[in-house]
């Protein structure tokens, strides 16, 4: 899952990086309105936590322009203790919730997880299942009928990606967006290098879920009898 931060305070944006990283969320950081714009309408983002008091253009007009263009990312939003008129204002444009500073770590990481369930996203605490594995993106670890394999990072999300894809096509692109972000040289043989990974580790698991090649357009999981 990629989070897109948009916030001001430069402390309180880190802080809230740190521990979305350490929770196996990937993270991209903006400090104004208006870059917040223009990289969310770039549509690799999950989810948004967009503070309402910004530099260049305050959180509200921001909510606005991205309904406006049709963009239904759940979005978050970041208010002072007591801006009541604000959350008002916020809701009616589209947000989908938001948290009152300061916050605790455990609220701000529920209300995400309840956010992108609404979403249609499968957002389970202890695992996400395809086939006969399961992911847990806490642990990094892959299991299959008993047996169990650690991952490095990127293997874990790219693994989580297709999981939460299910039968659609995942192209190339995408999994650059989402895993490295959208303004990353990473080439398309990482991609390659990765999905090489999974392959081989699912093989060791004897697990029945492969991940099959659509040439020219990108991959896809397949759980076999």
């Amino acid at each position: 899952m990629r989070i897109l931060i948009v916030e001001d305070e430069v402390n309180l944006a880190d802080a809230l990086s740190q521990i979305l990283k350490k929770n196996n969320y990937s993270v991209d950081v903006v400090h104004d309105g208006q870059a917040g714009l223009d990289n969310a309408l770039c549509g690799i983002y999950d989810l948004l936590l967009l503070d309402i008091m910004l530099p260049e253009m305050d959180g509200i007009t921001v909510l606005k322009k991205l309904r406006e263009e049709g963009m239904a990312t759940p979005v978050i939003m970041l208010t002072a203790k007591g801006e009541v008129d604000d959350k008002i204002t916020g809701l009616d444009y589209g947000a989908d919730d938001y948290v009152a500073k300061p916050f605790s770590t455990g609220e701000l990481l529920a209300r995400i997880r309840a956010a992108l369930r609404r979403r249609g996203e499968v957002v389970p605490e202890d695992g996400l299942k395809f086939g006969d594995v399961e992911l847990n993106t806490a642990n990094l670890k892959l299991t299959c009928k008993g047996k169990e394999l650690k991952l490095i990072l990127k293997e874990s999300e790219l693994m989580e990606l297709l999981i939460i894809r299910k039968t659609a096509v995942t192209s190339k692109e995408q999994i650059i967006e989402k895993l490295w972000g959208f303004d990353s040289d990473v080439e398309h043989n990482n991609v390659e290098v990765y999905i090489s990974f999974l392959r081989k580790k699912l093989v060791f698991l004897q697990s029945a879920v492969k991940i099959n090649t659509i040439r020219g357009v990108g991959y896809v999981l397949e759980a076999t009898a």
